[in-house]
């Protein structure tokens, strides 16, 4: 890799009483400037009113200067009184291979990027200290990395490996079920994929908590907590949703103020025209939070900086009042893909050899619930990671599950629907998943324990899924349901309704 960087230090006052031998001789005295640095670099300074300087170098350019800064703030504060009031990146070239040449142009924030075959140039212009100190140099090379990577991988068939198969089953039902459930006035449509749910849908949804929570969260020995559905925009900027879905996710907007006189005249607009102005409204608020997308990311931010007694490992907790929010666009449908949703997630965290024995328990309650009781036709797959496709990482999931000492990854669990087609040649519904994640979001987090290693995984149970999978596959009429799903409802309670005339 080769570094070039140019600079501009203005200081409290001008340099003139500096010369730029003297600042030659500090630098080539100064033991810190080369240690512990691999490669070679030269510094070119040129002294006026300004300290301007130049640094070529086989090593990160912004990094010596951090070095070299702090060389100059010492020797000229003590010698001269005089700190450094600015500092401004008049140029910064970069350049680099990349494993393989981009398929197609490949553009980043704050530089422009050219290629020949893998050889990249990145050329920075005009920016402040910030763009030094806070890293966005490396930030840049590792995005054009992964977007080249990206490229590569979007051509590729999502990884998918078969687990386990349940014995095929005789299907009762045919149709859609969202569609029967509209029809028989279940549901409504409120929006797009936003619903309300009628007596008898609600109680069904309600059927599958109940059996979610009694069966499997508190038979497993998960304890509940309940978290804020309105999370900062902070805690998915280490999760990575911010940066790897920003466009799946519900922003929540705050007023600026709630002072009267600012807000008068947008009141006074919908008074007259009875519409809303939203190019004004957008002016009165700032957007600082979202709506849940997943309740793990808010659990993890509960415990950060948390150290966990041994004693409580495995820590089993599980969220459930809190709507989910993701923006589907085109791609809704029914109650099984939808803007918003009901969902149960729980999370554990406990040592790498505590959590892969959890999750082979979690799986054989799942088989139980599955088979036993919702006797459902369904399948296990070893899939790409959900935390991968959440950051917006590419690449080669099953290598890179392979290469881990203990198991990393995503299992989905998959339910035939009839109305789709054939069993081989139809999309079945993923209904359920369980993740291992490793140690990604106790790092994030900084959550340890007293001694080892923490790992965390978590599970996610969404309500209409385990509903749409059941009506799929057994209908409507109560005397086709399994007689173990029929214990937590009765007949008579399918058939309550709202009479409208």
């Amino acid at each position: 890799m080769k570094f070039a960087l140019s600079v501009t230090i203005k200081g409290s006052r001008e340099w003139t009483g500096i010369s730029k031998c003297e600042i030659d001789e500090v630098l080539s005295k100064a033991e810190n400037l080369k240690k512990g640095i691999d490669g070679e670099f030269k510094i070119n300074v040129d002294v006026d009113k300004d300290i301007k300087l130049e640094i070529l170098s086989d090593y990160r350019a912004h990094s010596l200067f951090a070095r070299i800064k702090k060389i100059l703030v010492e020797h000229t504060g003590k010698k001269y009184h005089i700190g450094i009031k600015e500092i401004f990146v008049d140029k910064y070239e970069i350049l680099f291979k990349t494993d393989k040449p981009p398929l197609k142009p490949v553009s980043v924030p704050f530089a422009d990027v050219r290629f020949e075959g893998n050889l990249c140039n990145v050329s920075v212009k005009n920016q402040d200290e910030k763009f030094l100190t806070n890293n966005y140099a490396d930030r840049i090379i590792n995005l054009i990395r992964e977007k080249i990577s990206k490229q590569y991988y979007e051509g590729k068939k999502e990884y998918w490996n078969l687990l386990w198969s349940s014995e095929r089953k005789e299907m009762k039902f045919d149709k859609d079920p969202s569609e029967e459930m509209r029809k028989r006035g279940w549901i409504f449509q409120i929006s797009k994929g936003k619903w309300f749910y009628f007596p008898q849908a609600a109680l069904m949804l309600n059927v599958m908590k109940t059996i979610a929570v009694e069966d499997f969260v508190k038979f497993a020995g998960f304890r509940e907590v309940i978290e804020s559905n309105i999370k900062p925009l902070e805690i998915w900027l280490k999760t990575g949703h911010i940066y790897g879905m920003p466009n799946e996710i519900y922003y929540v907007a705050n007023p600026k103020t709630r002072d009267e006189s600012a807000w008068e005249h947008f009141k006074d607009v919908v008074k007259i025209t009875k519409n809303i102005p939203k190019e004004e409204l957008k002016d009165l608020v700032d957007i600082n939070y979202g709506i849940t997308y997943a309740q793990c990311p808010m659990i993890y931010h509960a415990l950060n900086n948390k150290t966990i007694a041994e004693d409580n490992l495995p820590l089993k907790i599980f969220e459930k009042t809190v709507n989910s929010a993701r923006y589907e666009s085109g791609g809704t449908h029914g109650i099984e893909r939808v803007d918003e949703f009901h969902r149960i997630e729980c999370v554990f965290i406990g040592t790498p050899e505590t959590l892969l024995e959890l999750k082979e328990n979690i799986i054989e309650r799942y088989k139980f619930i599955f088979n036993e009781i919702l006797d459902l036709e369904w399948r296990m797959a070893d899939v790409v990671p959900f935390y991968m496709q959440h950051a917006g990482e590419a690449g080669d999931a099953k290598r890179d599950i392979a290469v881990a000492k203990l198991w990393k990854g995503t299992v989905d669990f998959e339910a035939y629907l009839p109305y789709r087609g054939s069993r081989e040649e139809n999309q079945w519904l993923e209904f359920q998943n369980l993740s291992i994640v490793g140690d990604k979001y106790t790092s994030a987090f900084n959550i340890k324990t007293q001694r080892g290693e923490l790992w965390s995984g978590c599970t996610g149970i969404g309500l209409e899924r385990w509903l749409v999978a059941f009506l799929a596959q057994h209908g409507f009429n109560y005397d086709d349901w399994p007689e173990k799903f029929k214990k937590y409802i009765k007949k008579e309670e399918t058939e309550k309704g709202i009479k409208f005339l």
